[in-house]
């Protein structure tokens, strides 16, 4: 009989959503708005009546699914978004995502004003990355919506 090995998840530094069909990993250090940028995200999909849910907030297991980079939420802060001054809140969650998309926030004299494509390993899987700028939760969700092509963006 052969013993199957599941590697332990890695633990990353990070906020993941499900926006619509793609989850995305948004990364960046602490203090460069991945909570606060999440939370919009969200907010701005229900109010067009799309789905967008919290996978998890601040920590993330991930692993490699057949290629694919799966994550959720470690089980004491499953369920709980960062309100930046308030402390953490609860929130209505997807227990784990594929991710597509790693977003990275990065101070903004040193984003690039035309990105090259990009990609990021995380636990063997390669990503493709989009730089955001910190802390400015208007430009970085425009440019987030404008990547994953949705809605005003999706045009053909």
């Amino acid at each position: 009989m052969t013993a199957w090995h599941t590697p332990a998840p890695a633990n990353v530094h990070g906020t993941a959503v499900v926006l619509g069909d793609r989850g995305v990993l948004i990364t960046g250090p602490s203090g460069s708005g991945k909570s606060t940028l999440a939370l919009a995200l969200i907010e701005r999909f229900s109010r067009q009546g799309r789905f967008a849910r919290l996978v998890a907030d601040d920590q993330l297991f991930v692993n490699d699914k057949a290629g694919r980079l799966v994550c959720h939420a470690p089980p004491p802060i499953s369920g709980l978004v960062e309100v930046r001054g308030l402390g953490p809140r609860a929130l209505r969650v997807e227990t784990a995502a594929v991710i597509d998309l790693v977003a990275r926030l990065v101070p903004e004299d040193r984003l690039m004003r035309v990105q090259e494509e990009a990609s990021e390993v995380i636990a063997g899987c390669a990503i493709q990355r989009i730089d955001l700028p910190a802390r400015n939760v208007i430009s970085a969700s425009g440019m987030l919506i404008c990547w994953l092509k949705m809605p005003p963006f999706d045009a053909v």
